[in-house]
């Protein structure tokens, strides 16, 4: 399916790499968690490929555990173009986006958490967003996935979604139908704006967007893996090689 990109769609891109993937060892004893492959290529590859198809240009990648090997193994690549921004302490989400924001400009940016795996439905998830993205009413706009379709994910979930996409995040004691898949549109400007020094989740930037009436969610219509443990990563690969999946997770 031929899918126009729309003039709105983001130019750049955020590509959080710096965790420690504790839960991955021994796997990451060796290596940073978003270089571990899946179907023969590193989680981190399947991201920027897929930020590439969706036009943009420049990908700034951060890094902390194991850096040194995503600096190396990104050095001749070109599409998208790759600005590295290394950290000698863990920032967290948000601390991580606020650090790089001398790289990523004013315009709306995809971030995209890179030890992540997803397959697109009929429309390429980040041209989907692309599309619902409307920056007069939002501040982000999150891709979700449904909590009871995710494969590999046993916690409660994180938003509920109303009709119109606005979202909500889960009580204390609640399920909720949705959780986060790390991938959204999102306005840099959100993180340079009265945020800490140092490290600090992008749930305070979501938290804040939501209290304003000005966070939004779209439901992803492929299939999305959750790859928190060796385990996991058996299983998605086991379920990504029946039926055919594996030639379509290029």
């Amino acid at each position: 399916m031929t899918v126009t990109i729309p003039d709105t769609a983001p130019q750049t891109a955020m590509v959080l790499a710096a965790g420690q993937g504790l839960r991955m060892r021994p796997l990451t004893n060796h290596r940073p968690k978003p270089l571990i492959p899946v179907l023969g290529k590193p989680m981190l590859d399947h991201a920027l490929d897929r930020l590439a198809e969706a036009g943009v240009g420049r990908a700034v990648v951060n890094s902390h555990y194991l850096g040194a090997m995503i600096g190396e193994h990104l050095k001749d690549r070109t599409s998208p173009a790759i600005t590295l921004s290394p950290e000698d302490t863990l920032l967290e989400t948000g601390g991580g986006v606020k650090k790089a924001l001398p790289h990523l400009g004013t315009a709306p940016v995809y971030t995209v958490n890179a030890d992540i795996f997803w397959l697109d439905g009929p429309v390429p998830a980040l041209r989907r967003l692309a599309a619902h993205w409307n920056p007069a009413e939002m501040d982000a706009l999150l891709l979700l996935m449904a909590t009871t379709k995710s494969v590999g994910y046993d916690g409660l979930g994180d938003y509920h979604m109303d009709p119109l996409g606005g979202l909500t995040r889960r009580g204390e004691r609640e399920l909720a139908p949705f959780v986060y898949a790390g991938v959204q549109i999102v306005k840099p400007e959100l993180f340079a704006a009265d945020t800490p020094d140092g490290a600090f989740s992008t749930n305070l930037i979501w938290d804040r967007a939501q209290a304003a009436g000005r966070l939004f969610g779209l439901a992803h219509d492929g299939l999305w893996f959750h790859i928190g443990t060796p385990a996991g990563l058996r299983e998605a690969e086991d379920l990504l090689a029946i039926g055919g999946v594996r030639a379509v997770a290029h």
